[in-house]
């Protein structure tokens, strides 16, 4: 038994290659900087825009969905759109593909990889940070046009950014989209119903149910048992496993929780929790690979390697598993009138989510002075206009900031 979700544009979705799956996300993998917003863009570009393995409004229900849940909201909507293209090797090998060249960059720099520095090190990874700019800025053009056509979601989009940006609670981005809900179901039950067409989710409520019991019970697990335990492998693999598991909006929201767990008992220094953090800006693919440098570092055994991939799968894993266990039951419930007009105010929400990190962080943390509004607006054209691919602009803004930093040198 498999669920079905809507793409009218999806055609045999099952029929999509594994190895293809796994080669599209290892090209995003080694160029989606700038954190899981960017993602999300990057991936629009890539799967709604180029490729049509899914529509504008699956895509949109999809990054609803992943906002909604615990862990890494970009790599779960990765994970989906893999498993949706050639099932649960597809999804492993989405992950694969979108994780492992940041984590092995970070492995590297674990092992003694030095930092950039200098005006063209730092110059280099304010570039990088200006991508972000244009590639979250073209993300909310795209799908504010499609998902806000209407004056009440449009009101949606734009309340729902202003609860985000007078609030620095990573809860408040969850209250934002369940009002998108309840204002959706108020308000645009008279949009027109959602047409016909599927893509294949290869996952059965029963799976489903399961994955959500193991889910439940590996975090009953790490929460009940005393959080050092003596068992070193296990009191790592709590510690990650906690942390992909309570923290909502991924990305930068993990770090508090990392730090928490590895810092405060000194399984890691401070210095080395910050040179790590700091490298895990300047690599592409999604934040949380940052827990392939502590598991690496971290004082206890195993590290290194053996401690690099125990961190990488346990942070993820919860994550993922309470992804597989809501799809299925996700499929049909927005079948109904009701949940699509919900689902209407949840997408209109998400979109004022991503106008506001368009704002804060993004562009309060890039864009400082003209020079650099410069640099990504040129980045921003040549995605909207001239539609260049993504590595394109990578490079042209990566260029832009070092040409900065040499002059104001």
């Amino acid at each position: 038994m498999t669920t079905t979700v809507y793409s009218p544009q999806s055609k045999n979705p099952e029929q999509g290659a594994v190895v293809e799956v796994l080669l599209v996300f290892l090209k995003l993998g080694l160029t989606c900087f700038g954190g899981p917003i960017a993602h999300i863009g990057y991936f629009r570009d890539e799967f709604v825009t180029r490729r049509r393995w899914l529509d504008e409004q699956a895509y949109a229900d999809l990054v609803a969905l992943c906002q909604f849940l615990p862990g890494p909201a970009s790599s779960q909507v990765g994970f989906s759109i893999g498993l949706m293209r050639a099932g649960y090797l597809g999804g492993l090998a989405a992950w694969t593909g979108f994780t492992l060249p940041s984590a092995i960059a970070l492995v590297m720099f674990a092992f003694g990889a030095p930092l950039l520095g200098g005006p063209l090190g730092s110059g280099l990874l304010h570039g990088l940070k200006l991508v972000a700019v244009a590639i979250v800025a073209q993300a909310v053009w795209g799908m504010a046009r499609t998902l806000c056509p209407d004056r009440e979601r449009a009101s949606i989009a734009a309340v729902a950014s202003v609860l985000i940006l007078l609030s620095t609670s990573s809860v408040v981005q969850i209250a934002a989209i369940l009002l998108g809900a309840v204002a959706g179901l108020w308000l645009c039950r008279g949009a027109p119903p959602l047409a016909a067409g599927y893509v294949t989710i290869p996952v059965s409520r029963v799976s489903g149910l399961a994955a959500l019991a193991i889910f439940s019970i590996l975090l009953a697990g790490v929460l009940l048992v005393p959080a050092h335990s003596s068992q070193n492998a296990f009191d790592l693999f709590a510690a990650f496993y906690r942390s992909g598991a309570l923290v909502f909006g991924g990305g930068h929201v993990v770090l508090p929780l990392l730090r928490e767990a590895f810092v405060t008992p000194g399984w890691v220094s401070d210095d080395a929790f910050l040179a790590g953090y700091g490298a895990a800006q300047a690599v592409p693919g999604p934040l949380f690979t940052f827990a392939a440098y502590l598991g690496a570092v971290v004082k206890l055994e195993p590290n290194g390697l053996a401690g690099a991939a125990l961190g990488l799968i346990s942070i993820f894993l919860p994550g993922m598993l309470v992804l597989v266990g809501m799809l299925p039951f996700w499929g049909t419930v927005r079948t109904r009138p009701g949940a699509q007009a919900a689902m209407r105010g949840v997408n209109a929400a998400v979109v004022g989510v991503l106008g506001a990190a368009l704002y804060n962080p993004v562009w309060t943390t890039s864009v400082k002075t003209p020079a650099d509004f410069a640099v990504a607006l040129v980045g921003f054209v040549l995605l909207v206009a001239w539609r260049a691919p993504p590595l394109l602009v990578v490079t042209v803004s990566a260029l832009g900031g070092v040409a900065l930093a040499l002059t104001a040198g």
